[in-house]
């Protein structure tokens, strides 16, 4: 068990999910996939319908190796066994006033707001400042410092 994630719910951006499935990530897709692994065992793995969106079409565009197609469909349909949320127009006036509030970008608040809205205590992610606390979820970065994740995750 990671120091991060105990049994809390995590959530997971593209971008962790990414690094998962990139032979070329080396280290980083090393821990990635431990840290995936970590979420499925515990059970406190979170997502967003975004964060299955943006996997799906950078898995099969943009990897080195472009996962087929039909692979994509089983990791989606796999991840929606995770917690995940399916953001409505509400929740779209949430991450547009997260974005005024904290100067992000309108996706990065969308990830934040669906991570806060499952209850996450913590938020992977390296698209936004690792340690900042937004909403109450804590922000940690794969490849900040020595105390990002990358240095923690437990090896199996």
């Amino acid at each position: 068990m990671s120091a991060d994630s105990g049994h809390q719910r995590v959530f997971v951006d593209t971008n962790v999910l990414f690094y998962a499935f990139d032979t070329s990530a080396g280290v980083k897709r090393e821990r990635a996939a431990a840290l995936l692994e970590e979420l499925w065992r515990q059970g406190n793995g979170c997502l967003s319908v975004q964060v299955l969106q943006e996997f799906f079409v950078n898995a099969t565009r943009k990897l080195p190796r472009p996962l087929p197609l039909l692979v994509a469909r089983e990791l989606i349909d796999a991840l929606r066994r995770w917690r995940v949320h399916a953001p409505d127009a509400e929740d779209v006036l949430a991450a547009v006033d997260l974005q005024q509030a904290h100067g992000l970008s309108f996706w990065d608040a969308m990830i934040v707001h669906s991570a806060g809205r499952l209850g996450c205590a913590v938020l992977y992610s390296e698209d936004l400042n690792p340690g900042q606390v937004i909403g109450g979820v804590v922000i940690r970065s794969p490849g900040a410092s020595q105390k990002a994740w990358w240095g923690r995750v437990s090896r199996f």
